[in-house]
């Protein structure tokens, strides 16, 4: 058997853009062959035309509907088990996610555990969980995304927060991915600034830890093919994706978090997500999101304005991006040309930057976006001392899934200088 990986597979939902999609919706899961339906939702969303646009067409269509909104921003292991044990007991033959990643991770959960029901970590990534592959095809699962960010319309990545360890981790699997994900740019009008801003730069960094991410043919081999993992490493053809992601993530930006009335920025904003959602889809992402786990699980008590207020959150985007200058500083040295190109792509001047430059130049670029879009100056800004850099390397030890695909290989040591390098950037 060859020692390192020779091909890579490209799987990814159906997707439907365009303004007033949504109410398509009823027709999409008749043609699908559901006849009742769950609709996740969190209790804000529930109340906010999205979701009234769904009821509205599954009953049309002749589909009974039952709205389920209870799902959690920030999901974590107990919300999980319960939307799965409402499932379980619904008989439902279709799902429909409507809201940010957090409702359209928790109704891949509930399809998923409803159809084949197994202990709780099974499913889970490991090493904390067993990371079973899901034993066969799921009911019929529609996406529909308000915020433009985690591109869990085009995934089969679910991530919740996993209490007892207070870190994130995930389910990952290609059965997860739904069906079809609708791309309607009426439905993120209601995005207040701050929300916007953080879904928009996990997408960011979706696209620059796909593009940077190991390549799939350093990746060890798979003992057979159909246990490929979904995150196979940077590849040919999600880097078109990753490439475009970038390039409209850094044009439309400024416009869809500061005027949410561009209708054309918003749509362009929410098609950079499900670009960089089939890019990191398939290619994976690296030490941003596997150091993110920990800030946003360990957080003790910062609320991003526009969130809940109930508990302390650091946004999952947020936790990102702040993490991300110090890991591309650092990483640049085992792919320099990725990393220049993909500063030029968000619009740094790069003619008189040479590669040992790259690292420097894409930091910089991603800290002026942050700049722009108002984002805390490090972790420190959110909480985080010197003190608490053991408990974070900690925290994403385990995140195997994501932390294996850095393009350089990160030691605990090398963890706990990133999140030093992430304390402060201005």
């Amino acid at each position: 058997m060859d020692r390192f990986e020779t091909a890579f597979q490209m799987d990814t939902s159906a997707i439907k853009f365009g303004q007033g999609a949504t109410r398509e919706v009823g027709s999409d899961l008749r043609r699908l062959g559901a006849t009742r339906v769950m609709v996740v939702t969190d209790p804000v969303m529930a109340n906010l035309p999205p979701v009234e646009t769904v009821m509205t067409s599954l009953r049309e269509a002749g589909i009974d509907a039952v709205l389920y909104d209870r799902a959690r921003v920030e999901p974590t292991d107990l919300s999980f088990k319960e939307a799965a044990a409402f499932a379980a007991d619904g008989g439902f033959d279709g799902f429909v996610g409507v809201g940010g990643g957090s409702a359209m991770d928790t109704a891949m959960a509930a399809n998923l555990y409803s159809t084949w029901p197994d202990e709780f970590l099974a499913y889970v990534n490991p090493p904390i969980g067993a990371g079973k592959p899901v034993p066969g095809p799921l009911k019929p699962l529609v996406a529909i995304p308000t915020t433009a960010g985690t591109g869990s319309e085009t995934t089969g990545v679910a991530i919740f927060d996993f209490v007892e360890m207070h870190a994130k981790t995930g389910i990952a699997h290609r059965s997860l991915r739904p069906a079809l994900g609708i791309i309607d740019p009426d439905n993120t009008r209601t995005m207040p600034p701050m929300v916007a801003a953080c879904s928009a730069l996990d997408v960011l960094s979706h696209a620059i830890e796909s593009y940077t991410a190991l390549p799939f043919d350093r990746r060890a081999a798979a003992p057979e093919p159909h246990l490929r993992p979904s995150y196979q490493g940077s590849n040919p053809v999600s880097d078109i994706w990753a490439e475009r992601a970038m390039r409209m993530m850094a044009a439309n930006i400024d416009r869809a978090v500061y005027t949410p009335e561009d209708d054309e920025a918003r749509g362009q904003m929410l098609l950079a997500s499900a670009f960089a959602g089939i890019g990191f889809g398939n290619a994976g992402v690296h030490l941003p999101h596997g150091m993110s786990y920990g800030v946003s699980g360990l957080v003790r008590d910062f609320v991003a304005d526009g969130y809940p207020a109930d508990r302390p959150l650091v946004p999952h985007g947020m936790s990102v991006i702040l993490n991300a200058p110090s890991v591309f500083r650092w990483t640049a040295v085992a792919s320099p040309e990725r990393h220049l190109d993909a500063a030029r792509m968000l619009g740094a001047d790069t003619r008189h930057a040479s590669l040992d430059d790259a690292g420097e130049v894409l930091a910089q670029a991603l800290i002026g976006i942050m700049k722009r879009v108002e984002m805390p100056n490090g972790i420190a800004a959110v909480g985080y001392t010197e003190a608490d850099i053991p408990a974070l390397v900690e925290k994403a030890i385990p995140q195997h899934r994501v932390t294996k695909l850095s393009p350089r290989p990160a030691t605990p040591e090398d963890l706990a200088e990133l999140f030093r390098g992430a304390m402060r950037y201005w």
